[in-house]
């Protein structure tokens, strides 16, 4: 499937009147997410390492310049696509913590399904890019990513405050999860675990299990 972006206007945004001002606006947005789609494709069809930029340029109808501005290499592409899935995933998380109250195993049930969900629910293309490892990696060195990881270990916080698990660091408990959601979930897209329900109370016991024992260990 072919991606079909406006074509860029040569004139400034803020030398035209403000319906043109706006119509350029739509026209970099508009570009900007057919290079986002057609990478998404590519990487999913010829897999990350064998994707050029001349792949993703091909599946647009832009040419070469127009896509260098937007993006420098294939690498910038995919750790957009990155960012989008994480802003994506941030209202399910936070939908996690309304639903779960103050239960903190129902937080992180919920929390690991809503993530195993989201790299499913995309279909197709999602099950394909399994086969690039990198893409169930949320990068840390991202604002995107940094945003999220903080808000998960606010959210961890304030249970283990609660539930008394304040002896353990938070930044290993939230790189704990997001590792185990990770590995779980890449796993889940390989088809080599079937059950999502089943997946996310493991990884929820599995982590309430182990913070309790370290919990247990630190205090002694």
């Amino acid at each position: 499937m072919t991606s079909t972006p406006l074509a860029d206007p040569k004139d400034r945004s803020d030398s035209l009147p403000g319906n043109q001002a706006g119509k350029r606006e739509q026209t970099k947005l508009a570009n900007r997410a057919a290079i986002l789609e057609a990478g998404r494709q590519i990487f999913a069809e010829l897999g990350y390492e064998s994707t050029t930029v001349r792949d993703i340029i091909r599946r647009t109808q832009l040419a070469s310049g127009t896509f260098y501005n937007y993006f420098k290499s294939k690498e910038e592409v995919f750790h957009a696509l990155h960012d989008d899935g994480v802003a994506r995933f941030k209202p399910l998380l936070r939908a996690a913590r309304e639903s779960a109250g103050t239960d903190f195993q129902a937080f992180m049930i919920t929390a690991f399904g809503a993530y195993f969900n989201f790299l499913l629910s995309d279909g197709q293309i999602e099950r394909e890019m399994a086969a690039t490892p990198e893409w169930t990696r949320v990068r840390f060195d991202t604002p995107e990513s940094l945003a999220l990881f903080d808000e998960l270990k606010g959210d961890i916080i304030a249970f283990a405050t609660e539930f008394k698990l304040d002896h353990l660091d938070p930044e290993l408990l939230t790189a704990a999860c997001v590792g185990i959601a990770q590995e779980i979930g890449e796993r889940l897209l390989r088809g080599r675990i079937k059950d999502v329900d089943a997946a996310a109370r493991f990884a929820a016991y599995f982590v309430l299990g182990g913070s309790q024992r370290a919990q247990s260990e630190l205090q002694t």
